[in-house]
């Protein structure tokens, strides 16, 4: 059985790697150049780490890159709107792990054969009979796997008069500081726009930035700086650190909901699938989950039943998340004061136990 993977990120490889392991010949068709990541950090949460621990690759990004569960989001004056139990969430769920994303593609990487991967193959064209052109000819397979992204040729080929990707409305920058002592995994909140640190193994600060803009808007470190200047610590210093040039900035779309992520012999898996926003950190753990499921499916069941159970299983699951994943960030983009007023009284009075329920649904998930 033969299994071509269009598309070389995290979703694609972990895809190439769970079909190998189960004796399949793997193709994986990727634009750039090279198999690589050029974002900054990823944190991989306790059920993405539990779709890595079927690959046995689970306890290698572990040895590497353990940290805490988030401790809670503050207001931009350093004031806690929602603080966690850190330990409870560890003792309930399991370990968080942050690495750089180079890391994780290295480590997926490394476990599918070199000569299935062909970097520099651009994808014209997917065909629900397992048919690909592309820049270097035409291939054909079993299965086909759409993991290439928010943008997908596949999802395109498939499904051409669906709506495409919408953008929410804020852009996202990320960075990777210097090492500098910060007080755990924590997002601040204003008016319109917020700002997250997590302390990476190496002492290193993976940060990230929202904030509402027209999309397209192109907005330089130096005014970031100024923008969040009078925030609470460390903050300001994070953002003095940081090198223009390595800071990414990434308009944020999100998929509507697909009637099927499964057309023929093809199938489409992480942003490709279900693009979200980043507010729950999920979009890498899905992608993970949609990885392992499809091709323990399509193994064991066979490609037409499993690709049936694959769409059974994940679809639901990946829509609820996308939308709890909207419904979370929400108020961090409101920009009335009366409103931003309120969200900063009410949320500190909300019991623990709503913010649990509100997880559990993602962190709880085996395979």
């Amino acid at each position: 059985m033969k299994a071509i993977i269009v598309g070389g990120g995290i979703g694609g490889l972990t895809a190439a790697a769970a079909f190998h392991q189960r004796g399949w010949r793997v193709e994986v068709l990727e634009r750039a150049p090279e198999f690589t990541e050029i974002g900054a950090g990823v944190s991989i949460q306790p059920n993405g780490l539990r779709a890595l621990d079927t690959l046995g690759l689970g306890d290698l990004l572990r040895s590497g890159g353990l940290s805490d569960p988030p401790a809670g989001i503050r207001r931009a004056n350093g004031g806690w709107l929602i603080r966690n139990d850190i330990d409870g969430l560890k003792r309930r769920f399991g370990q968080w792990v942050t690495v750089h994303r180079a890391a994780l593609i290295d480590l997926l990487r490394a476990a599918v054969p070199a000569e299935a991967l062909r970097p520099g193959t651009a994808v014209h064209q997917v065909r629900p009979d397992g048919t690909v052109r592309h820049s270097g000819g035409t291939s054909t397979a079993d299965l086909v796997v759409g993991a290439d992204g928010v943008h997908s040729v596949t999802r395109r080929s498939l499904w051409p008069h669906l709506p495409g990707p919408r953008y929410v409305g804020y852009t996202t920058w990320r960075f990777i500081a210097p090492p500098q002592p910060v007080e755990g995994s924590v997002e601040s909140w204003g008016r319109g726009e917020r700002f997250g640190h997590v302390p990476m193994p190496d002492g290193r600060v993976y940060c990230y930035l929202l904030a509402n803009a027209p999309i397209g808007s192109r907005i330089h470190l130096v005014r970031l700086r100024e923008r969040f200047a009078h925030w609470h610590g460390p903050i300001p210093a994070l953002l003095n650190t940081a090198d223009a040039d390595a800071v990414l900035q990434h308009d944020t779309y999100e998929l509507p909901e697909l009637p099927a992520y499964v057309s023929g012999q093809v199938a489409v898996l992480g942003d490709a699938a279900h693009a979200m926003t980043p507010n729950l950190g999920q979009g890498a753990c899905q992608a993970l989950e949609d990885a392992v499921t499809l091709a323990a499916a399509a193994d064991t069941l066979g490609v037409r039943a499993g690709l049936e159970e694959y769409d059974r299983v994940r679809r639901p699951r990946t829509q609820m998340i996308t939308r709890r994943s909207r419904q979370a960030g929400a108020p961090a983009h409101w920009t009335s004061p009366p409103l931003t007023a309120l969200r900063d009284v009410a949320l500190p009075l909300l019991p623990t136990s709503l913010f649990n329920r509100s997880i559990t649904p993602a962190y709880t998930w085996t395979p």
